[in-house]
C-alpha cells in the first residue's frame, strides 16, 4: 500500500507565520511547507524585520505584537496571494512606511476588497498603479478598529487577513460580510487564531474579534490537503490504493473533503486517526458537485472527469477564475486539447466522458499554475503523451511534486 508524505499546508503555513510575527515571544513551526510560495512569506517578513529562522524542519519565528521593526520597507511578494494579502494587513498594525510590489501574475490578482475594508478602518493605503491591485503602499500608524464591512465572495483571504489583523487592533474589530465563498479557510483561521491564544466570535453574518494579541507557541503543521487531492486522485483513476499520513480525522482543511467526491464516484475511502486512505474500485461514476468551498481541487476532478461512467458537471466555482488563471477555462482548453468534449458557464464547466476511448496526448498548457500542472499530471496515468510547457510551475507550492507522483506512478 503506498504511503505518500505531503508537504506541510501552504494556507496552514501562511496563517502560520502571521501568526507567529503577530504573537509575543518566539514560536516554533514544525514541518512547514518549503516552498516559493512560502519562502516568499518569510522573506517579506524578513524585510519588515522580523527575525525568521529556518533549519530543513523548524522555523522560530521572533514575534513582534507592536508591529514591524523597520520604519521602512520595499517587500516583493512573488506570485503568492496570502503574502500579497496578508502582509500589508500585517503591517498596517505597526509604525512606518511600508512598499508591496508581486509578479505580474499576482499584480493581476484582485484584492480591493481588502484595501477599500483597510481604508475604511483608517489605514493610509495607497494603490500606485491601477485601483485595487498590486504594488501598493501603507503608511501605517496602527489600526483603532471597530466595524467594518467585507464582501469576501471573490476570496476568504480578504475575511482571513481581517480577522488575523483584529487582535491586534486597539479597540478589536466586528466584521460584517456580505458574501463569503471557501468558508472552510475561514474555519482554518479561526482554529489557528485559537491555538495562539485568541478567540473569535460569531453573531450572524458578523464576526467578532476582541483586542489583546496572541501569544507565542509551538505550531505543528499538517500536510496540505490540496496536493494531497491529486495522490487520492491517482489511486481512485488506476485502481490501486493510497494513504496519506498526518491528514485525517480532525484534519483542519476543508480540501480533505474532496475524498467525499471520490467516494461518490465509486471510490472506497477511510478517514482515520492517523491519516486517509482512498482505493480505486474500477468504477469512477459521473457526479454533478458543489465545490464553492473547496474549489481548490476543481482542477483535479476535472482531470479526471474524462474516465468517469457519466458527465461530470462542477458548479458554483467562479472564484476559481480569479486564482493563479482563470483555471475554469484552463481546465477547459485543456481537456479540449485531449479531445473530452467540455461546457462551461460563469460558474460551472461540465466534462462529458470518453466512452471507452483514450484521450489523445497533448502539450497541456499551464498559464504558470501549479494547480492546473499537477492536476492533469493525475491525467497522464491514462493517457500517454501528455506533457507540460511549464512543469517547474509547481514549485510554488511541491517543489518535489514530479519526483514524489513519478515514484507513485510505479508503485501503482
Amino acid at each position: 500500500m503506498p504511503v505518500v508524505d505531503i508537504p506541510g499546508s501552504k494556507s496552514v503555513t501562511a496563517r502560520a507565520l502571521f501568526l507567529a510575527a503577530a504573537a509575543d515571544g518566539v514560536t516554533t513551526l514544525v514541518r512547514p511547507l518549503r516552498s516559493d510560495d512560502t519562502e516568499g512569506f518569510a522573506e517579506g517578513l524578513t524585510r519588515l524585520g522580523y527575525r525568521v529562522g529556518r533549519t530543513p524542519d523548524t522555523w522560530q519565528v521572533d514575534g513582534r505584537p507592536q508591529g514591524p521593526a523597520v520604519p521602512e520597507a520595499d517587500v516583493y511578494c512573488r506570485d503568492g496571494a496570502t503574502t500579497a494579502r496578508f502582509l500589508p494587513t500585517l503591517a498596517a498594525a505597526g509604525h512606518g512606511t511600508y512598499r508591496f510590489d508581486a509578479s505580474p501574475q499576482m499584480r493581476r490578482r484582485p484584492l480591493l476588497p481588502l484595501t477599500r475594508a483597510l481604508r475604511d478602518l483608517g489605514v493610509d493605503l495607497r494603490h500606485e498603479e491601477q485601483e485595487g491591485h498590486h504594488p501598493l503602499t501603507v503608511t501605517a500608524s496602527g489600526v483603532d478598529g471597530g466595524r467594518v464591512t467585507l464582501d469576501a465572495g471573490q476570496s476568504s483571504q480578504y475575511l482571513t487577513a481581517l480577522l488575523l489583523l483584529g487582535p491586534l487592533t486597539r479597540q478589536g474589530l466586528r466584521i460584517t460580510v456580505t458574501d463569503l465563498v471557501s468558508v472552510p479557510y475561514v474555519e482554518i483561521t479561526i482554529a489557528m487564531m485559537r491555538a495562539f491564544g485568541a478567540e473569535v466570535g460569531r453573531e450572524g453574518n458578523t464576526f467578532v474579534v476582541p483586542p489583546g494579541g496572541y501569544r507565542a507557541t509551538t505550531y505543528a503543521v499538517e500536510p496540505d490537503a490540496s496536493t494531497a487531492s491529486y495522490f487520492f486522485a491517482a489511486a481512485a483513476l488506476s485502481g490501486g490504493e493510497v494513504t496519506v499520513p498526518g491528514l485525517g480525522e480532525g484534519a483542519l482543511q476543508g480540501d480533505l473533503g474532496f475524498v467525499d467526491v471520490l467516494r461518490r464516484m465509486g471510490a472506497r475511502v477511510t478517514v482515520g486517526a492517523q491519516g486517509t486512505t482512498v482505493r480505486g474500485t474500477g468504477e469512477l461514476r459521473g457526479v454533478t458537485v458543489n465545490m464553492r468551498d473547496i474549489s481548490d481541487t476543481m482542477p483535479t476532478l476535472a482531470a479526471i472527469a474524462p474516465f468517469a461512467s457519466g458527465p461530470v458537471r462542477i458548479e458554483d466555482v467562479a472564484n476559481t477564475r480569479v486564482k493563479e488563471c482563470d483555471r475554469l477555462e484552463a481546465c477547459a482548453e485543456n481537456l479540449r486539447r485531449l479531445g473530452v468534449e467540455v461546457t462551461t458557464g460563469p460558474d460551472w464547466i461540465e466534462i462529458q466522458p470518453r466512452a471507452g476511448d483514450v484521450p489523445a496526448g497533448a502539450e497541456i498548457k499551464s498559464y504558470g499554475d501549479h494547480r492546473i500542472v499537477m492536476s492533469f499530471a493525475v491525467t497522464g496515468l491514462r493517457v500517454p503523451g501528455v506533457s507540460f510547457d511549464d512543469p517547474g510551475c509547481v514549485r510554488k507550492t511541491f517543489p518535489g511534486f514530479h519526483e514524489e507522483f513519478g515514484a507513485l506512478r510505479a508503485r501503482l
